[in-house]
């Protein structure tokens, strides 16, 4: 058993070296997620659509908020496992949320990483994971699988 573990916390140990190798590479750090973070939900609080929605909800919990996004994105660029939150159920039942946001959401996300990736790769690799999150969480809170029925007219 103890070999067992010892064997997984190597394995865990070599992927997050590997990944802060990777991301190293690409001009990824801590620093520049904490950058994304702030001019990424900056833009998200001043935007027209998105802006009323994150406001209602973090009204007074902005900096909260901030701090489990960074630690939320460190953990997926560098596999920490330092975020354990719960994206969905966070989601969840928000007032004014709907699936388009989630569009706008990915837009504003390109517009930043256009303005401050520090390569193109870097903006590759977080639009690719942003959109795989999008999606996960549009699914997820906005799926009907009765629209995919087989058995259901189609117009």
């Amino acid at each position: 058993m103890d070999n067992d573990m010892q064997d997984r916390a190597a394995h865990l140990a070599a992927l997050r070296a590997r990944a802060q190798a990777q991301m190293g590479a690409i001009g990824v750090d801590e620093a520049f997620i904490a950058h994304l973070v702030e001019t990424f939900y900056g833009r998200i609080a001043d935007h027209p659509h998105l802006g009323p929605v994150f406001n209602a909800r973090l009204e007074g919990r902005w900096p909260a908020h901030m701090a489990k996004m960074t630690s939320f994105w460190s953990s997926l660029v560098f596999r920490s496992g330092a975020y354990g939150g719960k994206p969905v159920q966070a989601h969840a039942g928000i007032p004014g949320m709907a699936a388009e946001l989630f569009e706008q959401w990915l837009a504003l996300f390109g517009t930043t990483l256009d303005d401050i990736a520090p390569s193109t790769a870097a903006k590759d690799w977080f639009m690719t994971t942003a959109e795989r999150i999008a999606r996960s969480l549009t699914l997820s809170l906005f799926y009907d699988p009765a629209l995919d029925d087989p058995a259901r007219p189609r117009r």
